[in-house]
Order: structure tokens, then sequence, then C-alpha cells
């Protein structure tokens, strides 16, 4: 799915759903609490920190699409072309960071 689309869903469903976006110091200090959570899974399931019983049935990919959900959100607040800004972080990634990586050779 594209970022255009997917803001669009975003928007609606604010529309239907919400009474209306979260301001964006709000936003903000949501998205803080779910990469919070996002990085209490992979600490606890990938790293060496063991794994409480309660946090067990804590879905990565659920938590994972809520980051994306308040990233969407606040692109939509602040006026952000999404796909645009991300296709030209991509375009800036391939040219400066290639031969940076290829030569890397902690990644060989």
């Amino acid at each position: 799915m594209e970022f255009k689309k997917a803001q669009k869903i975003v928007d609606n469903w604010i529309k239907e759903h919400g009474v209306r976006y979260f301001d964006e110091l709000t936003n903000m200090a949501q998205l803080t609490e779910e990469v919070g959570e996002v990085a209490r899974i992979i600490a606890r399931r990938y790293g060496e920190q063991s794994e409480k019983e309660s946090d067990k049935a804590k879905e990565l990919g659920e938590e994972l699409a809520d980051v994306i959900f308040v990233v969407l959100c606040l692109a939509n607040q602040t006026g952000i072309d999404l796909q645009k800004a991300f296709d030209q972080k991509m375009k800036l990634k391939s040219k400066r960071d290639h031969d940076r990586h290829q030569n890397n050779h902690k990644l060989k």
C-alpha cells in the first residue's frame, strides 16, 4: 500500500471514529509510547532480557502497526506527503549509503 492511500485511510478513520486528531505534542508522546512497546518486545523476545509471562501474548506486528498509525496521523496533521518524503529519503540513502555499507567489513 502506498503511503498516500494509508494517510487517507487514517484520515477517514479519524473523521468516522475519532472526534479529531490529538494535537501534535500528544501524538508525539503516543509515538514515543508505541516505540517503547516495540522496544520492550524486541528486548525480551530477541534480546537478552527474559520475557515476562504478561508480555508473551503481545504481538510485535500489532505494536509496529500502532507506530505506523501514529506516524500517519502526524504526517496528516502537519501536511506532510509521506510518500514524497519517503521516496526522497530512499534516493538519498541509496546514493549516500550504498558504498558505505558495501564496504563495511562488519557486515560481511
